[in-house]
């Protein structure tokens, strides 16, 4: 186990101590902050996307990206591709929005001009944590993309696909959780952005639960962090949240109380 999961794994065991307390019990006086589990695993997705947003930016600054030709930026592409734990998807799009992507190994069929993300590429602007189901893949993903200018034009972009199924796997794969506990995340619509079962995913609270919770989850979200009981398909759930300031999720760690 790497040595950040091993703090993860150190951290959930205190957090789950604490969310199986009464609700009016107090967490025991250890001298260590309950949300540090939580706030472990947020720091770890968000540093997944600094570092690929980093390293977009650098690739952008090449003479192969510059060059606007694929064979020459290829290589370089597929070895990030390679890199990345999250067997995401690198693009390199024009400004017409045609691409070419590691996924397919070349141009593919699809555009992206009708996308929400891409006049901002082309304004010279970086794309962080847009939410699609990629064209390419069908999957569905989280966009991280910086542009390409060469004498300040933009000429081309990078961006990579990454399957947020994978994320969470990521996240989970060292750790073994108690039955009835698990990890998610929503974007500030109460939109589910990570969670354990995949069918969930980008489905609003209020898809997979009836609209007065995800009213509830909307009204406790106007706070950075906190604590949140709820019932869910008759079970009741204790939750412990925290605010992604980088990019504006909130994380939950959850545990079915019987």
């Amino acid at each position: 186990m790497s040595k950040p999961l091993m703090h993860l794994a150190s951290a959930l065991l205190f957090a789950l101590s604490f969310l199986s307390l009464p609700a009016e019990a107090k967490p025991p006086a250890l001298g260590l902050d309950p949300n540090v589990a939580l706030g472990a695993y947020k720091g770890m997705v968000e540093e997944h996307f600094a570092g690929i947003v980093r390293t977009t930016r650098a690739l952008a600054l090449t003479k192969e990206a510059k060059s606007g030709k694929w064979k020459s930026i290829e290589p370089v592409l597929r070895n990030f591709s390679k890199d990345l734990p999250t067997d995401a998807t690198v693009w390199y799009a024009m400004p017409d929005g045609s691409y070419y992507s590691t996924e397919s190994g070349g141009l593919t069929s699809q555009n992206l001009k009708d996308r929400a993300y891409f006049p901002k590429l082309l304004a010279n602007k970086d794309v962080e944590c847009d939410l699609v189901i990629s064209k390419s893949t069908g999957h569905r993903s989280v966009i991280v993309a910086s542009p390409v200018t060469r004498d300040g034009k933009v000429v081309a972009a990078i961006g990579v696909s990454v399957r947020v199924h994978l994320l969470s796997d990521l996240v989970s794969e060292d750790i073994v959780l108690p039955d009835g506990t698990y990890f998610y995340a929503l974007d500030p619509t109460a939109k589910i952005v990570l969670h354990r079962y995949i069918g969930r995913i980008f489905k609003n609270v209020d898809d997979v639960a009836d609209e007065s919770l995800g009213d509830e989850f909307r009204k406790i979200m106007t706070s950075n962090q906190g604590t949140f009981e709820y019932r869910l398909n008759g079970k009741k759930i204790i939750a412990i949240f925290l605010k992604s300031e980088p990019l504006g999720w909130y994380f939950f760690f959850a545990q079915e109380i019987k």
